[in-house]
């Protein structure tokens, strides 16, 4: 089963309110200013409130610390290597490597996957010569910080009536870490390649994607995130269309478009929350409706030409990505050192 229909508890209702008033909030203020890199300011709220159901300190430390480590890695890297991505590829695979190795420890996840989704993102737009870094940088560090702003008013507003279990990683052996870190460092560095040299730049969707596959850390959960993943696009997709459908000639128009977006987030977040799987259907059409409202919903633009582009990427993007890391988890698991399991 794709979707688990687990009982929608009052933790939960107040959940999906912080989930969709806090995207449609970041979605906001990004039009009203003008603010470029609009889906950093539409999706990094969502991902918080998604993904961390009660903010902590430690949570919002690691948020912060990876898109401050994100913008001098892509700083200094774009600087230096930005139109030499051949030259970038050694260097490229050991930050990935770090980042994932956290994610496989556990207690720095977010720290890792948050990390993980900033430095490709920046680094492939980076290469471009009319690409502004210092806006890039900025825009996505602006995010992050003003997403912590959110998710803490979301909470004040809609607080948990009662305490939630604390998660607690459990234990992993040295190979199994090793297994985790290589396989998803060796497949984000071969996307980031990869977009690199077909000039994918319109593809923020699938390269998005590709690294998400990877969040389960193993090919088990790819495997079962992948079919998650495609539900979910085509639900934020279908979603995306109906709205510019509806709006027609008026999806320029911010007041209306601002209520169909919670509505659609509320929509999503719900299906979220009760899979509580953290990354499943929910989670995809959500991440989806953000980029495609966030990037893609300006004046001017054709929101269902862009939707129909999104679908066929991410569905090739996630044949492509499946394929490698089938192949990487059967060869690493050919050593006693990188094998998954016993």
């Amino acid at each position: 089963m794709l979707l688990r229909h687990n009982p929608l508890t009052a933790n939960d209702l107040r959940q999906c309110l912080r989930i969709a008033t806090g995207g449609t909030i970041g979605f906001t203020l990004c039009k009203l200013f003008g603010w470029s890199n609009g889906v950093f300011f539409t999706v990094t709220p969502m991902l918080l409130l998604g993904l961390v159901p009660v903010i902590s300190g430690h949570a919002v430390r690691q948020l912060l610390a990876s898109s401050a480590m994100a913008g001098l890695e892509v700083g200094l890297l774009g600087g230096f290597f930005g139109s030499h991505p051949g030259l970038m590829t050694p260097l490229v695979f050991l930050l990935f490597l770090y980042r994932f190795a956290a994610m496989s420890r556990g207690s720095l996840f977010l720290f890792g996957a948050n990390g993980v989704l900033s430095l490709s993102i920046m680094l492939h737009f980076a290469s471009y010569p009319g690409t502004d870094l210092n806006d890039l940088i900025f825009s996505n560090f602006w995010a992050t910080g003003l997403s912590v702003i959110i998710a803490y008013l979301m909470t004040a507003l809609w607080p948990d009536v009662e305490p939630r279990a604390a998660y607690q990683p459990g234990p992993k052996a040295p190979h199994r870490m090793r297994h985790e870190a290589l396989l998803g460092a060796s497949i984000a560095t071969l996307s980031f390649l990869v977009f690199q040299i077909f000039d994918l730049r319109d593809s923020m969707s699938a390269q998005a994607t590709t690294l998400l596959l990877l969040f389960p850390m193993h090919w088990n959960g790819a495997l079962d995130y992948a079919r998650k993943r495609a539900v979910g696009t085509l639900l934020g997709v279908s979603f995306g269309v109906m709205v510019q459908l509806f709006l027609y000639d008026w999806s320029g128009l911010l007041i209306l478009i601002v209520p169909l977006l919670w509505l659609g987030l509320m929509l999503f977040a719900q299906a979220h929350v009760k899979e509580a799987s953290g990354s499943g259907v929910g989670f995809g059409a959500m991440t989806t409706l953000g980029i495609l409202f966030g990037q893609y919903l300006t004046p001017g633009n054709d929101l269902i030409f862009s939707a129909l582009y999104r679908v066929s990427s991410i569905f090739v993007a996630i044949v492509a990505t499946l394929f490698l890391c089938y192949l990487l988890h059967k060869l690493l698991n050919s050593f006693e050192a990188t094998r998954f399991g016993y």
